[in-house]
């Protein structure tokens, strides 16, 4: 009985007589639960070609009734806010009898029907119908996040990836109980979100991507679509506008938007640090007010991400002033700015600004620094160590994608080693929001591609984030992942297949 990311407590009787899902099992749910069950059942139809029927019933105090119908058990969903203080937590009671699932909150009920679906045969993940005996062990699983934040990043600027194949990442996110994903929507290569009344920024800014592709972009329905695509699987959305460098693309697009007025080229090559909006105009603030507004109106979530990395073109003192404005500008929208962790060098932010720390697990000079300069006003932050947690770096037996500047090539158990609270000295438990795995796309053009740097060491950031501290155990990690990958390759993932894991049929 494998579980990734593991449970915080999981009780078995191999004694007991498992759960079998049959052509007559229904999903009954609390009116609270009716998305993950609406999901679930979508699920299963899917994999298994059985009706299984949604019947809605109002819950008592205990959670939804436990019914079955025909002599079949049961799947019933429920919420229970008294189960524990923790949001996302749930109960998950498995018996030959019908299946339980009990969340604090919508999201923990999301996860236990994840965790249910690990406990099924791997085909449960197919997207086609087979006919096979569908039965999960007996089992109480009491589980609860680490981190409120467990997140991925998706730069859709390099590369752009369509409103479909966002989706079907983020089908994949919420299977490992990953709950935030970052897009990066601008960069030196391509502007990729239409913004009202800025129409150059698509038509000029989106027209191109690295090594010369065609570009695109999302109009606003596309990126709502996203956003509620991923709210129903308990998914944020943070958008990242990055600002000042990395802004080869807008100001392309706008020339009032360079210090010199002069528009530049579009640019479709992979360099980084040589862009930056004119820091001292107005005009920028002006364009930024306009974009961060309609950005937060957008966004349900609460935080919306400014970039600030690798703004080496931007004077150091002028950088200073543009961190401290910008994160206001974006704190009056009602939102809370996130950074990358360059703008700690600003003793001034708006309050509770986030930073994002990307250096390594070892850190540079003066990248620790940085990072505690958010915390001592006020803001928390997020763990990104390259060396460890970033994606597109390759992998030490292919090098075929990716990019090796981060100590690399990063190996899967490498990924799986790290613990946030060691990064950075002062930055403990409590200043720690969460964990992300971003993935550049200088090299990755295609969802194959994508699917084979993220998976398998997607898996690492996903229990580093959930699962309680504890010693490092690469062997078991190592085994739970070679399971839970059985149903990967049911779903058609283009995982790599690492040597350092021995792989299940």
């Amino acid at each position: 009985m494998s579980l990734l990311p593991r449970p915080r407590s999981q009780r078995s009787d191999p004694s007991a007589e498992p759960f079998v899902l049959e052509s007559g099992t229904r999903v009954i749910t609390s009116p609270e639960a009716a998305t993950p069950a609406r999901l679930l059942a979508e699920a299963l139809r899917t994999s298994t070609g059985y009706a299984i029927p949604v019947d809605t019933v109002a819950a008592d105090e205990r959670g939804a009734d436990h019914l079955a119908t025909g002599g079949c058990p049961a799947i019933t969903l429920s919420i229970d806010e008294r189960l524990t203080p923790t949001p996302e937590a749930y109960r998950l009671t498995v018996t030959a009898e019908g299946v339980d699932l009990v969340g604090s909150d919508a999201a923990g009920v999301l996860y236990a029907t994840q965790t249910l679906r690990q406990l099924l045969p791997p085909a449960t993940w197919a997207p086609q119908a087979s006919a096979q005996v569908w039965e999960a062990a007996a089992v109480v699983v009491d589980d609860a996040p680490r981190f409120a934040y467990r997140g991925v990043m998706l730069d859709v600027a390099r590369h752009f990836f369509t409103v479909a194949q966002v989706q079907r990442f983020i089908d994949q996110l919420a299977s490992l109980k990953l709950n935030h994903l970052h897009l990066h929507l601008s960069d030196d290569q391509g502007w990729r979100l239409e913004i009202a009344g800025w129409p150059e920024l698509t038509g000029i800014g989106a027209a191109t991507a690295v090594g010369g592709g065609e570009g695109g972009f999302y109009t606003a329905a596309d990126y709502r679509a996203i956003v509620d695509y991923a709210a129903d699987r308990a998914i944020t959305i943070v958008p990242e506008i990055d600002v000042p460098g990395h802004t080869n693309a807008a100001l392309a697009a706008y020339p009032e938007l360079n210090a010199d007025g002069v528009a530049r080229e579009p640019y479709t090559g992979t360099e980084v640090g040589f862009s930056s909006l004119a820091i001292r105009s107005e005009t920028t603030y002006a364009f930024l007010e306009d974009v961060f507004g309609q950005l937060a109106a957008l966004t349900p979530g609460p935080y919306l991400h400014l970039g600030g990395d690798e703004a080496l073109a931007t004077p150091e003192a002028d950088f200073r002033w543009f961190a401290r404005r910008v994160s206001e500008l974006v704190a009056a929208t009602g939102k809370t700015a996130v950074a990358w962790h360059e703008f700690g060098a600003s003793g001034e932010l708006a309050p509770g600004t986030v930073g994002q720390y990307w250096n390594y697990v070892a850190p540079e000079p003066g990248h620790s620094e940085q990072l505690r300069s958010f915390v001592r006003q006020g803001g928390r932050v997020i763990m990104s160590p390259a060396d460890a947690a970033y994606l597109d770096m390759q992998y030490p037996d292919d090098d075929s994608a990716g990019l090796t500047w981060a100590d690399g090539p990063t190996s899967v158990e490498r990924s799986a080693a790290w613990e946030p609270t060691d990064v950075v000295a002062g930055v403990g438990e409590e200043d720690i929001l969460g964990v992300e795995a971003p993935l550049w796309t200088e090299t990755v053009g295609d969802v194959e591609t994508l699917e084979f740097l993220v998976f398998p060491r997607i898996a690492s950031v996903a229990e580093i984030g959930w699962s309680e501290r504890r010693a490092a155990d690469w062997p078991d990690f190592r085994d739970r992942l070679a399971e839970i990958a059985r149903g990967w390759s049911a779903s058609g993932i283009a995982f790599h297949r690492s040597p350092e894991v021995d792989w299940l049929s």
